[in-house]
């Protein structure tokens, strides 16, 4: 049985791909697992300047999953394509590039940067990181704003464009209706959920940026309902991301309607 599957112009030879920030570039990973047995990796948030992302604390745990803030922290696109990009083309997987900015005029040329990068398969647009300052989730939860950066992005990037979704809106499916309206070839169902704890201890919040992204096992569930939202309504491949621990959870996705997790 084979288990390929397309997304836009790319063939994945599996539906298994890493989230954006949870593999690193998959260097880190190597010790654990090969990544050339996955689907694909999403390379973590890339943008066109160097991000120091947020000061510590930007991680802490919660009953059933994590928050995080870390803000985006990467060395710039140049750094990724110079540095990173020669060092894992060794591996016989997609290379997917999570990309971020400040504005439509940081994505376009981030976007366009990469369109002319061979070994760069494809990009995920992030318009739904919730731990920036500017950029990320203003785009995710917006109409107006996603429909001017989609058009904007896909007048310069001709390969397969994947649009990660936020899923702290009310209706995550109008969003997906417009992401592919506006050309995306996929979209990923989505990103963390906003949320913050507070330490009692020293009545402070535990992160530094006093709200994160919430991730792992409490999300599923929601994440779930989201994708069964957005196959109602679109015919593009859906990544479903969020909460995925053991391969029921995966399959219950594919019943859900996604393509991949």
């Amino acid at each position: 049985m084979s288990t390929k599957i397309d997304i836009g112009k790319l063939t994945l030879k599996n539906p298994v791909l890493t989230a954006s920030g949870t593999f690193g570039y998959g260097q880190e990973f190597e010790s654990f697992i090969d990544p050339s047995l996955l689907g694909g990796i999403i390379m973590k948030g890339t943008t066109w300047e160097p991000r120091e992302g947020n000061p510590a604390p930007r991680m802490a745990e919660t009953s059933a999953g994590m928050l995080n803030a870390v803000g985006l922290q990467n060395k710039g696109v140049h750094h990724f394509i110079d540095k990173i990009l020669p060092a894992i083309t060794k591996y016989d997987t997609k290379i997917i590039v999570n990309v971020a900015g400040n504005d439509v005029a940081d994505y376009v040329k981030t976007a366009s940067l990469l369109n002319d990068i061979e070994r760069v398969d494809a990009i995920e647009l992030n318009v739904s990181c919730p731990n920036v300052k500017k950029g990320g989730i203003q785009f995710g939860t917006n109409e107006n704003l996603l429909k001017e950066l989609l058009s904007a992005v896909r007048h310069v990037y001709y390969k397969t464009l994947i649009v990660k979704l936020s899923p702290n809106v009310t209706k995550i499916e109008d969003f997906a209706k417009i992401s592919e309206s506006e050309g995306a070839d996929a979209i990923t169902v989505a990103n963390t959920f906003l949320g913050m704890a507070i330490d009692i201890n020293t009545y402070k919040p535990k992160l530094s940026n006093i709200t994160g992204g919430l991730s792992g096992p409490a999300i599923k569930p929601i994440i779930m309902r989201m994708v069964y939202q957005c196959y109602q309504v679109v015919k593009i491949p859906i990544i479903a991301s969020g909460g995925i621990m053991h391969w029921q959870d995966a399959i219950e996705y594919f019943l859900a309607g996604a393509t991949a997790i």
